[in-house]
C-alpha cells in the first residue's frame, strides 16, 4: 500500500517521478499494481488502472539512485505511472483496498492571474504546459473560463511567481503574457430575508417564494471538511445536523441539493407543505441553485455559507408550462432576491501576519500595515532582547509588494512571516 502525495518533474520534459510513501508491503521493479484516483470507489472501475512499475527509484536531493524494491516505512519514487495521476493517489496490489484520504493544505488558491501566450499559435503548448504545472504543485489550480481564458491561481503572490516561472521556463518554453494579481472573494449573507421574495416565470404561469439566511460557521467548516456531504446517507446526514447543530428534523432531511459544483458549502431545502408537482421541480430548482452559487449577484463570485429555503410555488397544472426553461431563470432570480434583502457581504481572504521587528524599527512597521489595511491584534517584546513581535491581519488583495515596503520603510530590521487564515467579511 503506497500513498503517492507529489509528482516530481524530471530531466526528461514532461514526464514525472511519482512520489510517497510505502505505508505496508514492498514496492518493487516490474511489480503489477492497481493506480487508484481520489475519486476511485470501492467495487467500481473509475479513476482505476492496473499497470506494471518501470523502475522504483530512490530519491537523494538533486540525485536519484536505482533500486530493486522498497520496504513500508519509506519514501520511494515509481517512473512509468505519471501519466495515470494527476495529483495524488493510492497504489496497492489489493482487490479489495481503498483509498487514502487525499491530503487538505492549510493554504487555498486565493491569489488568480490569466496567462496567454505571446504568439497565438503556441497555444497547444500553454494548454500542455498547465497540465504539467498542476501535476508539479498540489497547491496550484488551473482552470479554463467559459471566456477561454487560462488562469492560474496560487497561494500567494510569491507562489504565484515561481509557478509562473516554472510554467514560462520549464513547463511550455515559451513567451507568456500575464495579467495583474486578481484575488478571488466570496458573497455570502449576515443575516435572515427581512421578508418573503418571489419571482415569476416568463410565462406567467409559475411562481416561486423564498428566503435566504447565513448557515453556522461550525456547518460551514463541517461541510467543507467532508463531515457532511451530498451523497450522505439522508438520516444519518439528518442526525448529525440535529444533534451537532440544532437543526429542526423536518429541514435537514429535505435538502435538495449542495452547491456550487454539487460539493459547496450553500445548501437549498424544501420548507412548502402540501405543494404538488415539487418533486417534477426539483432538478431544475437544483441546477438553478448551482447557477447562483457559482457566480452570486453582488460581482459574480462564488457564495459561501448561505441557506435558500423555497417556502412555497404556485405551479401551472399542465407539464408543459413549468419546464427547465420555465423554472430555473426563475429560482435564481428569487435566490439572487432573498440575498439582496439579507444583509449581502463580501468576504476577503486574510492573512495572518507574525512580524518580528527590533524597537527601532517599530513604528514603520505600523505605518505600513496601516496603509496596507493591516490590523495589529497582539505585540508583545521578548524578555530580556530590544525585539518585539507582532501578529497582524493583513487582506490578501493589499499584499502585493508589502515584503518590499516594509523592508523600505524599516531599514530591512522587519522579517515577516505570513500564513491564510478562513475567509472573512468585508
Amino acid at each position: 500500500m503506497l500513498y503517492v502525495s507529489k509528482m516530481v518533474p524530471t530531466n526528461d520534459k514532461g514526464r514525472f517521478y511519482a512520489f510517497g510513501r510505502v505505508f505496508s508491503g514492498t514496492v518493487s521493479t516490474g511489480q503489477k499494481v492497481r493506480i487508484m484516483g481520489p475519486n476511485y470507489v470501492v467495487g467500481k472501475k473509475d479513476d482505476l488502472f492496473i499497470k506494471n512499475i518501470q523502475r522504483t527509484i530512490l530519491m537523494m536531493g538533486r540525485f536519484v539512485e536505482p533500486i530493486e524494491d522498497c520496504p513500508c516505512g519509506n519514501t520511494v519514487g515509481l517512473v512509468g505511472v505519471d501519466q495515470f495521476i494527476i495529483k495524488n493517489a493510492t497504489i496497492t496490489t489489493h482487490p479489495d483496498a481503498a483509498t487514502i484520504r487525499a491530503m487538505k493544505f492549510s493554504v487555498s488558491p486565493v491569489v488568480r492571474v490569466a496567462v496567454e501566450p505571446k504568439n497565438p499559435s503556441d497555444l497547444p503548448k500553454l494548454v500542455e504546459g498547465l497540465k504539467r504545472l498542476a501535476k508539479s504543485d498540489p497547491c496550484v489550480l488551473c482552470t479554463t473560463t467559459e471566456s477561454g481564458e487560462h488562469i492560474v491561481a496560487g497561494a500567494g503572490e510569491l507562489h504565484l511567481e515561481i509557478c509562473l516561472k516554472d510554467l514560462e521556463e520549464d513547463f511550455c518554453g515559451i513567451p507568456l503574457v500575464k495579467s495583474k494579481p486578481v484575488v478571488s472573494y466570496r458573497e455570502t449573507c449576515a443575516g435572515k430575508s427581512s421578508r418573503t421574495v418571489f419571482a415569476k416565470s416568463a410565462n406567467k404561469h409559475n411562481r416561486l417564494y423564498m428566503t435566504a439566511e447565513p448557515l453556522s460557521e461550525e456547518l460551514v467548516t463541517a461541510i467543507e471538511k467532508g463531515h457532511i456531504f451530498p451523497n450522505q446517507d439522508v438520516k444519518e446526514r439528518a442526525k448529525m445536523l440535529v444533534d451537532e447543530h440544532g437543526w429542526d428534523v423536518n429541514d435537514a432531511r429535505k435538502i435538495w441539493a449542495f452547491g456550487p459544483e454539487m460539493t459547496g458549502c450553500n445548501l437549498v431545502l424544501d420548507s412548502t407543505q402540501g405543494v404538488q408537482f415539487m418533486n417534477e421541480i426539483k432538478d431544475h430548482v437544483a441546477s438553478a441553485f448551482q447557477w447562483a452559487t457559482s457566480s452570486g449577484c453582488l460581482c459574480d463570485e462564488p457564495m459561501r455559507g448561505v441557506l435558500w429555503r423555497v417556502l412555497d410555488c404556485t405551479l401551472h397544472t399542465d407539464a408543459i408550462h413549468r419546464g427547465g426553461g420555465q423554472i430555473m431563470p426563475t429560482a435564481r432570480r428569487a435566490m439572487f432576491a432573498a440575498q439582496l434583502v439579507s444583509e449581502p457581504r463580501l468576504m476577503e481572504p486574510i492573512y495572518l501576519v507574525d512580524i518580528q521587528v527590533t524597537m527601532d524599527a517599530l513604528g514603520g512597521v505600523y505605518s505600513t500595515l496601516t496603509r496596507k489595511r493591516g490590523h495589529v491584534f497582539a505585540e508583545e517584546n521578548r524578555p530580556g532582547t530590544p525585539i518585539h513581535q507582532l501578529k497582524a491581519y493583513l487582506p490578501v488583495a493589499e499584499s502585493f509588494g508589502f515584503d518590499a515596503d516594509l523592508r523600505a520603510s524599516t531599514g530591512g530590521q522587519a522579517f515577516p512571516h505570513v500564513c491564510l487564515l478562513p475567509l472573512r467579511g468585508c
